[in-house]
């Protein structure tokens, strides 16, 4: 696994608040009423650290409401004078920076649409230098890591110890329930490459709609992510922007108390002994299973030697429908989801056509070499 470059300390920056690191806020400023009603509500519950807000709000399509600009960061600076909670906007640009310094805004976030672009990253981490702010930088648009890695060692690059990654989800080809489709194996690659980089879920632009927002917060802290980002109105049914994805904070407070916060760790000899030997089972079955495809494709290679000497194609439609349809029912009967065999079937083929185009080409290669 490669580790991210450059980045070997990564400040402890939300130590000392509540754990997990909790962010709740309307999806845009409308007004200083709308603010301070909803920043109060949200701070009564007293499990929240930090109130957001989006300022500047570009839309896909322009028309749509786009944010109320620097008059909401006067809003955010009552909120935190009345609340005592710390603020946090999106900026996109060096002027966004400028202002939220200027209204001492705490913590700033990266969007996933800047995310995905090295100029406007590069542009701000430039800006930042000097600058002793904490970033959290969401996903790119698209489930690629190394840009998201990229993102975090431009900032990391530019002296800025204070990160964090947000997992917002990524954009779906086709429909689906969800907004954003989670995609968690993205942000446990990430975690891999850097422990010590704190996580951050975000489910409310991977929910899209209040009804799933439980589940996905759930799932994010038994993948241990270091907290919340929830989209939270004191009446999401006038909300500008985003209306069907933010809870009232009276729902907020129901979730976040109905949430169950499980532990890393246990001193218990027993689940510790337990659990021990049932990972070396696994390791077990992982060695076994490892063993046999090494054999699976041993044979494929020799299936490739027999269909290059009688000059067969790689593909055999009909072949691969059988594998798929026999698999299938034996794999569920066994209690493996479709979708799970699927994919590993999937992978299997790929691997196994690569090294049938290997072994052809070489044996197509030297059979011309001799012939000539």
């Amino acid at each position: 696994m490669t580790k991210l470059k450059n980045i070997s300390k990564i400040s402890k920056w939300f130590d000392g608040l509540k754990d997990p690191l909790l962010i709740a806020g309307p999806c845009s400023a409308e007004s200083e009423a709308q603010m301070m009603q909803t920043a109060k509500e949200i701070a009564t519950l007293g499990k929240v650290n930090v109130f957001r807000s989006g300022i500047w709000k570009p839309r896909t399509r322009p028309g749509n409401f786009e944010g109320v600009g620097e008059e909401g960061l006067q809003w955010l600076q009552q909120v935190k004078k009345e609340t005592g909670l710390l603020t946090a906007i999106e900026v996109a640009n060096a002027e966004h920076v400028d202002l939220a310094v200027k209204y001492d805004i705490d913590i700033l976030w990266i969007g996933a649409r800047t995310t995905s672009n090295p100029f406007s990253i590069q542009e701000l981490a430039d800006h930042l230098k000097g600058y002793d702010k904490p970033i959290l930088v969401k996903n790119p648009i698209n489930p690629d890591v190394n840009l998201w890695v990229g993102a975090l060692e431009r900032f990391h690059k530019a002296g800025i110890n204070k990160l964090a990654a947000v997992h917002r989800g990524f954009y779906p080809f086709e429909a689906t329930a969800l907004r954003n489709i989670p995609k968690w194996e993205v942000a446990i690659e990430l975690k891999s490459m850097c422990h010590d980089l704190p996580i951050i879920c975000d489910p409310s632009h991977i929910s899209g709609a209040t009804e799933f927002i439980p589940e996905i917060s759930q799932k994010a802290l038994d993948l241990n992510m270091d907290g919340l980002m929830i989209e939270t109105h004191y009446n999401p049914s006038v909300a500008l922007s985003d209306m069907n994805q933010q809870l009232t904070p009276a729902q907020l407070g129901d979730l976040l108390g109905n949430l169950i916060y499980r532990r890393t760790t246990t001193k218990d000899a027993d689940f510790a002994s337990m659990l021990e030997t049932l990972r070396s089972q696994i390791d077990s079955i992982d060695q076994q299973m490892l063993e046999l495809l090494a054999q699976r494709m041993n044979v494929v290679e020799e299936i490739g030697k027999y269909k290059s000497k009688n000059e067969v194609t790689i593909l055999q439609i009909r072949r691969w429908e059988k594998i798929i349809a026999t698999r299938l029912k034996l794999g569920k009967s066994m209690g493996l989801s479709e979708d799970f065999i699927k994919k590993l079937l999937q992978l299997v083929h790929k691997e196994s056509i690569q090294r049938q185009t290997e072994v052809m080409s070489k044996l197509g290669f030297s059979s011309k070499k001799r012939n000539n």
